[in-house]
């Protein structure tokens, strides 16, 4: 259960568009893990900057959405409770 000012808060966000949602969502998930490790957020940046330059040229190996979608849920099947 929630206090008031934490109902207000969410009962605000709610009304907010798809992407200031996710934007808060993210700050709010960050406040909760600390700072980043700067050694990890600079593999990622590189990370990503390969993934993106791979995208461009046109030779990233992409996997269609309804593909992964089955793959996961076929896993998720498969896994058994705990």
């Amino acid at each position: 259960m929630m206090n008031r000012k934490a109902e207000a808060v969410l009962t605000l966000a709610l009304d907010l568009s798809e992407t200031d949602r996710a934007k808060v969502a993210s700050a709010l998930a960050n406040s909760l893990v600390g700072r980043p490790d700067p050694a990890i957020e600079k593999a990622w940046r590189k990370e990503v900057a390969k993934r993106v330059k791979a995208l461009e040229a046109g030779t990233a190996d992409l996997v269609p959405w309804e593909a992964l979608r089955n793959d996961l849920l076929a896993r998720i099947r498969e896994t058994p409770a705990r």
